[in-house]
């Protein structure tokens, strides 16, 4: 038997300025994701979870919460832009357009930049535009956001998957 592995995401060298990757996925947001990430925040603007409100605001209804709309959207490019590293930053946030329960998700990131990192040598530095698209093409989210990426030779092993056993006959 040959065993294939699966996409580990990108190491430092195969980000490319200008490169935009879009995730293969689209993610529907429920009324329950917004309720519920809205509650485990502790976010108390009725905008989000109570419906008489939100019909009297200039939206005629419940807003997603915008914290929510992010996690997404950040969690959806982690196997194209974040896989092998981890976050030092996020900025530039915008939010032109609401999300509203019942609309998929969709998210894409283009390569702004890359760099060596100048204190630890077996990183580099790589800067995204990262944007929330829904289902109609308006962008609901756009950010730029800075991750730290390890160098290929520096990864850490990843061979995780347990040796597999016969069956003990139970």
């Amino acid at each position: 038997m040959s065993i294939k592995p699966g996409w580990e995401g990108r190491c430092f060298e195969d980000f490319t300025v200008g490169d935009v990757y879009r995730c293969r996925l689209g993610r529907t947001v429920t009324e329950a994701d917004n309720i519920w990430f809205t509650l485990l925040t502790n976010n108390t603007n009725q905008i989000h979870f109570n419906n008489e409100y939100g019909k009297r605001t200039e939206f005629g209804r419940c807003l997603i919460n915008s914290a929510l709309t992010m996690a997404i959207v950040v969690g959806m490019s982690t196997a194209d832009v974040s896989e092998n590293g981890f976050a030092l930053g996020w900025d530039e946030i915008k939010l032109p357009n609401p999300l509203f329960a019942g609309d998929t998700l969709y998210s894409e990131s283009e390569v702004l930049e890359t760099r060596e990192s100048k204190s630890k040598p077996q990183w580099g530095v790589v800067k995204v535009r990262t944007r929330g698209v829904q289902q109609d093409g308006r962008i609901v989210i756009e950010l730029v956001r800075s991750v730290m990426v390890w160098k290929r030779a520096h990864l850490p092993k990843r061979d995780l998957f347990p040796e597999v056993r016969p069956a003990s006959g139970r």
